[in-house]
């Protein structure tokens, strides 16, 4: 059983589901995921896109769905007793499964941790209760968990492999009618449904702001699977800029852009190993900000920020995110090409403290391991 509540986590799933499948195509999957776990041939439970939430109000919106999910996963442990609980992300809900799994017998492999370093730190005692083995993917969080006896390893950072454009420069601005002679703007307004209806408000009024200080700006916008493409169509419809929306293709609309507008999460990583210069936005809702502000123990929302230690993109954050700041911070890296290309260099470097590529094969072996398998004998099947 294989649970993956986000988009980020079912692209890093379907890595590690492949690896597994490539030692033993037996393996049977099932779980919460999206398109791209469903691809890999994992029967789905429930989809991540369901799932995903942003702060305490949304969580309230979607309990009873998110409920029924927990339930019916917890009866499966119980009933059919898989090989194996592979846990992705998704903290709230992972460790109440993971709990469940502890009690039916079934061991638990978490890939890609909690963030007990931002906060609420003392979940590490209850991880190291009900979690086999931790795979961490950011540096610093080895030492977090192992000093409080968590069994983990830090196998590197996925991102490494999935991480590549499909097209050359040429190939992608003819793909999504863009010119070279002008400058593009990516929007990657998020992946949940309240970061887009948050964020992409601002984002297209700062694309108005910056089309009107830079003749022909262009915008392109690569929709998240998990996100409705009516809701961004509503929300763009009626605006005095033209926006290119694209199905996926984030990594070439991004690699070909000048400067991106990004929700904080997952796609701020993505585009620093694309090299694009960015901007990051965050907004939730005021009751979950306040919340926040008493338990958030780092100085950084932007994962390439807390990976570099130091500020390489600007933060604009709940009542900063508006379209004036996005678009003036926006508009610095585009009319400065030493700004620009400064930023390229210091993205760069975060390439380098994420580890080797390989991820996911790496995490394949653990998965295995607690399954009694290994990657070169394999005779038992997951039910």
């Amino acid at each position: 059983m294989i649970v993956a509540g986000e988009a980020s986590g079912d692209l890093h799933g379907a890595h590690l589901v492949r690896e597994m499948r490539a030692v033993d195509p037996s393996i049977a999957f099932c779980g919460v995921g999206g398109r791209n776990l469903e691809a890999e041939g994992v029967r789905l439970i429930a989809r991540s896109s369901e799932m995903a939430v942003v702060g305490l109000t949304e969580v309230f919106s979607k309990l009873r769905f998110i409920a029924g999910v927990f339930f019916r996963l917890r009866g499966m442990l119980r009933a059919e007793k898989p090989d194996l609980l592979i846990l992705i992300d998704y903290p709230d809900f992972n460790l109440r499964l993971a709990a469940a799994a502890k009690d039916a017998g079934v061991p638990v492999f978490y890939y890609i941790s909690p963030q007990v370093w931002a906060w609420r730190k003392k979940r590490v005692h209850r991880i190291r209760r009900i979690v086999d083995r931790m795979a961490v993917i950011l540096p610093f969080e080895k030492d977090v968990y192992a000093e409080m006896g968590v069994d983990v390893d830090f196998v590197g950072h996925p991102l490494l492999d999935a991480v590549t454009r499909t097209r050359s420069r040429g190939e992608a601005l003819a793909a999504f009618g863009l010119r070279d002679a002008r400058p593009i703007v990516a929007i990657l307004p998020g992946s949940r449904e309240k970061e887009v209806t948050a964020l992409l408000p601002e984002m297209a009024g700062a694309a108005e702001i910056l089309a009107r200080d830079f003749e022909g700006a262009q915008f392109v916008l690569p929709l998240a699977d998990t996100v409705d493409p009516a809701l961004v169509e509503g929300i763009l419809r009626g605006r005095t800029v033209p926006v290119t929306v694209l199905q996926g293709q984030m990594y070439d609309a991004v690699g070909i852009s000048d400067a991106a507008m990004v929700a904080s999460g997952t796609a701020t990583l993505e585009t620093a190993l694309l090299g694009t210069p960015m901007v990051i936005a965050y907004r939730i809702s005021p009751l979950t900000a306040a919340v926040g502000r008493r338990v958030i123990r780092v100085t950084h929302i932007g994962l390439v920020n807390l990976i570099a230690g130091r500020t390489l993109a600007p933060e604009l954050v709940q009542e900063s995110a508006t379209a004036p700041r996005l678009a003036a911070e926006v508009k610095a890296i585009l009319a400065d090409g030493r700004r620009s290309d400064a930023m390229r260099r210091e993205l760069a470097e975060i390439r380098q403290k994420l580890g080797e590529p390989g991820a996911a094969r790496r995490a394949a072996s653990i998965a295995l391991g607690l399954m009694g398998k290994s990657l070169t004998h394999c005779t038992l099947l997951i039910h």
